[in-house]
C-alpha cells in the first residue's frame, strides 16, 4: 500500500466521521423523570426544560425538583455520549480518545 492511497483511506475516515458526528448534532436526545422532561441536541446544548403541570409545588420540593432536573440532565447527555460510541465506536475507540 502506497502512501497517496493511505492519505486517501485517512481522509475518507476523516470525513465520515465527520458526517456521522454532523447526524448526531441534529439529534434530540430526552431525559425523563416524574415531574421535568429535558431535551438536548447532539452538541449537548439544552434545548427544552418542561415541569410536568400536574405536579403543584411548594417550598419543600425545590430542592427535590433541582435534584430530578440535573438527573434528567445528565441522563439526556449520557444518552448523546452513548449515540457517539455507537455511531463512530468503529473507527477504534469510540470517542476517539476524547476528541468527540
Amino acid at each position: 500500500m502506497n502512501m497517496q492511497s493511505l492519505m486517501a483511506q485517512a481522509q475518507k475516515m476523516q470525513r465520515d466521521i465527520q458526517k456521522k458526528k454532523d447526524e448526531i448534532n441534529a439529534m434530540e436526545f430526552e431525559g425523563k423523570s416524574e415531574l421535568v422532561n429535558v431535551k438536548i441536541n447532539g452538541k449537548k446544548e439544552v434545548l427544552s426544560v418542561k415541569i410536568n403541570d400536574n405536579a403543584s409545588l411548594e417550598k419543600d420540593d425545590l430542592e427535590v425538583l433541582e435534584d430530578m432536573i440535573k438527573i434528567t440532565l445528565n441522563q439526556a447527555l449520557s444518552k448523546v455520549d452513548e449515540e457517539t460510541d455507537k455511531q463512530l465506536g468503529s473507527y477504534g475507540g469510540g470517542s476517539l480518545g476524547g476528541l468527540f
